[in-house]
């Protein structure tokens, strides 16, 4: 199956989703967005990572930025922070006005620190998936930067967290399309987000009524 551009997502969506799919569905679906210290920094950080004409060669290595990425047989569409061109004359691909072969090697930059969840995990691998679509290689690893340790933590590209990536994508183009915004689900993650105040956790967590009618109208409910 192939996805129209029109019906495109955005690959930085998978990490919305993987924290809270409702927080996805508000930003993505419904075009609501809120800024905090946390997004503020994010965008920071992300500013040199996405400047298309900040480019180094060093020695067989390229390193380019703010590549546009796109997959139709993942329906998403994006842009790499950075992506390093090893030379491999075996398993690379060809770049426009390079000679030889060239094997990517994504990363992504994110501020704090590492997470339980697989969320900047998910967001990564889907990129790699793009480039071995557009470029015709296969991709093993990659590596995610994080702001807080300024450490780079390699990320083995494995079958099940590709699966992950289909399944969750399969998920996102199914509520897109239907326009579902997922009911509130409070979890220990809410006080962080930057749209507690438009989600609103704890007041729009569904409870049912019959408790209040019951006490208040005793038998005479029905």
């Amino acid at each position: 199956m192939e996805y129209d551009e029109d019906d495109f997502l955005m690959i930085s969506g998978i990490q919305h989703f993987s924290f809270c799919p409702r927080q996805w569905a508000l930003i993505h679906i419904d075009q609501v967005w809120d800024e905090n210290m946390k997004t503020m920094e994010g965008n920071i950080i992300h500013e040199n990572c996405h400047n298309p004409d900040f480019i180094e060669k060093r020695g067989e290595i390229l390193i380019s930025r703010g590549i546009r990425i796109a997959s139709r047989t993942l329906g998403v569409t994006g842009q790499c922070d950075v992506v390093e061109f090893h030379r491999d004359d075996d398993g690379g691909g060809r770049l426009y006005g390079h000679n030889g072969l060239w094997l990517p090697f994504p990363i992504e930059y994110k501020r704090g620190k590492t997470k339980d969840i697989n969320a900047d995990r998910l967001q990564l691998c889907c990129q790699a998936m793009c480039l071995e679509e557009m470029l015709g290689v296969s991709i093993y690893q990659g590596a995610l930067y994080y702001h807080e340790t300024h450490r780079r933590e390699p990320v083995e590209l494995t079958e099940p967290l590709r699966q992950e990536v289909r399944k969750m994508l399969e998920m996102m183009h199914d509520y897109f399309k239907r326009g579902y915004i997922p009911k509130v689900r409070p979890k220990k993650g809410c006080p962080s987000c930057s749209l507690k105040e438009i989600c609103l956790p704890v007041i729009c967590k569904k409870k049912s009524a019959q408790p209040y009618y019951e006490a208040m109208l005793g038998s005479d409910y029905v």
